[in-house]
């Protein structure tokens, strides 16, 4: 039996990068996956991919900022599967490198929108429909930034940071009620953000990621999407409130 066959759920930024390696891998182990992403020709694109591979899945533009918008998302989705199993907070967004005091105000609330209020208000409303079925899995994309610091990306350290914390506050407010939260901090992963922060140029990315990393090399979007797939089966019945590092030993001390 696949391993989380016939669970339904949400995956926020999964037109590309992990959110699209984790929507691919949790479709071909059973679920029915809603690809929830702003970009619609990534989201259309990964059903595409989905459903090439004989897989169920549908795609709903979001804007996961915003709260009306997200409050669709969760009808659309429970609409079409009858259900909610699983949330991956995955949509995220990382900033241009700067000291801390030449931050605009601008680049705070853009970072803490889309990487901390978007997980809030996905969990905000996913978790009734969730308790409707008797519990779920909610997986939340952290970062090793919000574990050690990162100098010059202050905001988005923060931010991860805080999906740390609400991870843990919001695992505890519904331990005996079926419902199990916990975050997945990546080290430095071969996506597009990676390409971002590099300039797109292949030897700086691989300099940044032996600094990183000190397994000394990029992580792949499909190991970051493996570590979701357990934390939304049944395997992981006993993890809650846990922050799991996928970093290439990037948080070690």
């Amino acid at each position: 039996m696949k391993r989380v066959e016939g669970k339904a759920g949400i995956i926020t930024g999964s037109g590309q990068g992990i959110g699209r390696a984790t929507a691919l891998m949790l479709a071909r182990e059973g679920a029915k996956v809603v690809v929830a992403e702003i970009k619609e020709e990534n989201g259309q694109e990964t059903v595409k991919l989905i459903k090439a591979e004989g897989g169920e899945a549908i795609f709903v533009h979001v804007d996961v900022t915003k709260e009306d918008a997200v409050k669709n998302m969760v009808k659309v989705a429970v609409n079409t599967y009858g259900k909610l199993d699983f949330l991956d907070n995955n949509a995220g967004h990382e900033q241009p490198a700067m000291p801390v005091i030449e931050v605009t105000e601008e680049i705070w609330d853009n970072l803490l929108a889309l990487n901390l209020k978007a997980h809030w208000l996905c969990i905000k409303h996913v978790i009734p429909e969730m308790l409707k079925g008797g519990g779920g899995s909610i997986v939340n994309i952290a970062s090793g930034g919000g574990i050690v610091a990162m100098p010059t990306v202050a905001p988005y350290c923060a931010a991860k940071a805080g999906v740390i914390n609400l991870t843990k506050n919001v695992a505890l407010e519904y331990v005996t009620k079926g419902i199990r939260v916990n975050a997945v901090a990546p080290g430095f992963v071969d996506t597009p953000m990676a390409d971002r922060f590099s300039g797109g140029d292949e030897k700086v990315k691989e300099q940044m990621s032996q600094t990183i990393n000190p397994i000394g090399r990029l992580g792949k979007p499909e190991e970051i999407a493996a570590m979701v797939l357990f934390l939304v089966s049944d395997e992981s019945s006993f993890c809650t409130g846990a922050c799991f590092c996928v970093d290439g030993g990037m948080t070690c001390d």
